[in-house]
């Protein structure tokens, strides 16, 4: 398949350069090296400055470098190295920066996987890749059990919480793990590590030799830009110059500022904005397993945070709890809201509170996942994405071949090009070369960009539902209702919300003969799918609309849902 007649045929004037800050240069100057660097530089500049810290307790970047030293030599008599995997299943917690790091300085490469997966989900992510060790806690252990017990997971290395909370808080998380491990009780063994073990600081380690623009430092799982769920390859010089590109538009000083790591490191997201980005800036990433209203503003009145990566769904679950309370959020330089459109209404009112600058970015998972964002000065222009990061360029092309630009102001797909654009799809070359032509990442995203070279997103080109920063393929979520005993056919789309973008909605047709039981339906769904990629609403209907050839026209499936309601 020759893609290369539809290639645009050359790169764009870079006309947003106005609206970049005097002291951030249009193209920087990135270290060739291994991501593993990032974290071995702030260890030695600043050893003793706090790198996370989780509910109150901190470790220093020497202590984490210290660690990750350790179990990168624990790892490596496991068999991790260049070109095999170690799985990441872990929460927000220092653990998840002391195995990431750890297993880059092996060579090897993280297979992030998320809390919020079923066990066949991270079955089949293990096997895709053959991934022989995981890194988990004790509460998602269970979760990982038959691929340790069938392969190909071959060793399954356990952190806990329990240590770090009051002992009250404790003694249930005990119950909690008992409850959920039952009879097996993670019991150490030659397959089953406890971390303490694994991880004891070490001095000196050799890290392994890399390729940084051809090795994969992290694989993705996402859905992607043209179809089902697929995995992200991001190499080691993907995620060093997005580290770079994001520490020189965060501007602030080195050493001295901290950042809110509460978005999940599994995404692409929570992983660049968040952890790569701290180390670059020698920050403290105080860190929260999971999202909770009133422990983030705890922690940002508290703790004085400077930079709070966040997603739109946050801001509104925040501002429900700042209604009627309270509190200085003063001291929060920039909230960087990106995942999903931000509600005018939501950031006004947040900005209410005390924080400085509220403002959005756009990316997806293929890229780094950063390639634009607003000016964190007056320049920044509420309900667009900005302008692109440095060394990144962005054109506008006909949605319909590709081929030409688009002219200011009118809609078309946006196409990315830059350093820290992925390189490719692991495993899957076809889509690869759908998604990626001639370096340009062509995103599926319908944008129109002004005459100051501001770009705001208009809608999608694909059906994709995106529900609090998560991108869900109607198909994946349509196969598992057809596999349930009365439903004969389902069709998914997206429902606007102010909360978290869009919730899911099906519509399903029951089968012949069959009582359709919405409760059980529900049950089935929770049992096979996601947390993120579980219908919020399902409708029983009689039929759904279709074209001559017998295709679902989610168009007009929308469009009938909006007049019904």
């Amino acid at each position: 398949m020759d893609l290369r007649s539809s290639l645009p045929r050359a790169a764009a004037p870079r006309d947003w350069l106005h609206a970049y800050p005097p002291e951030i240069p249009p193209s920087l100057v990135y270290p060739d090296g291994p991501v593993s660097a990032l974290m071995e530089t702030a260890a030695r500049n600043y050893p003793e400055r706090p790198a996370c810290t989780l509910f109150n307790q901190s470790l220093s970047y020497a202590q984490v470098a210290a660690q990750a030293r350790g179990l990168a030599k624990s790892l490596a008599k496991l068999g991790a190295g260049r070109g095999r995997f170690v799985g990441m299943l872990l929460p927000n917690i220092p653990e998840y920066v002391v195995a990431l790091q750890a297993t880059w300085l092996t060579g090897a490469t993280a297979l992030q996987l998320s809390p919020l997966m079923v066990a066949e989900e991270i079955d089949h992510w293990l096997a895709a890749t053959g991934c022989h060790i995981l890194v988990t806690f004790d509460l998602l252990a269970p979760l990982a059990r038959r691929s340790l017990q069938n392969g190909p997971l071959e060793h399954l290395i356990v952190t806990s919480l329990a240590d770090r909370m009051p002992w009250m808080r404790s003694l249930l998380y005990y119950f909690e793990r008992m409850r959920r491990n039952g009879l097996w009780g993670l019991r150490e063994n030659g397959h089953v590590h406890w971390w303490e073990h694994l991880a004891q600081p070490a001095g000196e380690y050799a890290a392994a030799a890399i390729e940084p623009a051809e090795d994969s430092a992290v694989v993705v799982p996402t859905g992607g830009t043209t179809a089902a769920p697929k995995a992200v390859m991001l190499t080691h010089r993907n995620l060093v110059c997005q580290a770079f590109q994001l520490r020189a538009w965060g501007r602030g000083t080195d050493g001295a500022e901290s950042i809110l790591g509460v978005l999940p490191f599994f995404h692409a997201y929570g992983l660049s904005v968040g952890l790569l980005t701290s180390m670059a800036k020698a920050a403290n990433l105080h860190l929260l397993p999971r999202f909770d209203a009133a422990a983030v503003l705890d922690l940002l009145e508290r703790k004085q945070i400077d930079l709070m990566p966040a997603v739109p769904a946050m801001l509104h679950a925040l501002n429900k709890r700042l209604a009627g309370r309270k509190r200085d959020l003063s001291k929060v330089r920039a909230v960087l809201s990106g995942a999903s459109l931000l509600d005018p209404a939501v950031r006004a009112e947040f900005m209410k509170y005390g924080s400085r600058l509220v403002v959005e970015g756009y990316g997806l998972s293929e890229a780094g996942p950063v390639t634009h964002v607003n000016p964190l000065t007056e320049l920044n222009r509420p309900g667009t994405i900005g302008v692109p990061l440095p060394d990144t360029e962005a054109r506008i092309v006909d949605a319909e071949t590709g081929e030409q630009d688009v002219r200011y102001g009118e809609v078309g797909e946006l196409i990315v090009r830059g350093p820290q654009v992925m390189k490719g799809y692991y495993n899957n070359p076809v889509d690869t070369a759908l998604a990626l032509r001639d370096g340009w990442l062509f995103t599926g995203d319908l944008v129109r960009r002004d005459a100051d070279g501001f770009f705001t997103v208009v809608d999608r080109k694909k059906d994709i539902i995106k529900t609090n920063g998560f991108l869900v393929f109607p198909a994946e979520v349509e196969e598992v209702l057809c596999r349930f005993v009365a439903v004969a056919e389902a069709a998914v789309i997206g429902e606007p919300d102010r909360e978290h973008g869009e919730v899911i909605k099906a519509l399903v047709v029951p089968r012949a003969g069959c009582r359709l039981n919405i409760t059980a339906l529900n049950a089935f769904c929770r049992e096979h799918l996601s947390r993120h990629k579980q219908p919020k609403h399902i409708e029983v209907v009689r039929e759904l609309p279709k074209n001559f050839l017998g295709k679902i026209q989610r168009r007009k499936l929308r469009e009938l849902v909006k007049a019904a309601g």
